[in-house]
């Protein structure tokens, strides 16, 4: 069973800086392609970034570009998502994903979810 926990989440001022990190256990990471997306109150879940089993292929949302950051380190089973220039429109719950059939990072077809770790971004 794949098991992905996040971590880093928090509260932050508006302009502030997060990491957040998703280790994932119970199979060797580097035959999936990672991503993270988010949920704010009211809104459907959407993808923010994904990365590329090996991690040479990227896309992010429109919405984080040349702020958020997404990389991964297939050795220690971890992904991060470093993200910078935060803004209150930001605030959601992130989640990690995995997933090993996706055809494009794009129409990422998730098999295991993180439950999922609360940003704040305070103005």
């Amino acid at each position: 069973q794949v098991q992905l926990v996040e971590s880093g989440g928090g509260l932050v001022q508006a302009g502030g800086s997060l990491r957040l990190s998703c280790a994932v256990s119970g199979r060797i990471f580097s035959i999936f392609d990672a991503a993270w997306f988010r949920q704010s109150p009211g809104k459907e879940r959407e993808l923010v970034a994904a990365i590329s089993r090996a991690g040479d292929v990227t896309i992010d949302a429109d919405s984080v570009k040349g702020r958020f950051t997404i990389s991964r380190d297939n050795a220690k089973n971890t992904m991060y998502l470093q993200m910078n220039s935060l803004k209150p429109e930001d605030t959601a719950v992130y989640y990690c994903a995995a997933s090993g059939r996706s055809r494009t990072l794009s129409d990422f077809l998730v098999d295991y979810w993180g439950q999922g770790t609360q940003v704040t971004v305070s103005t």
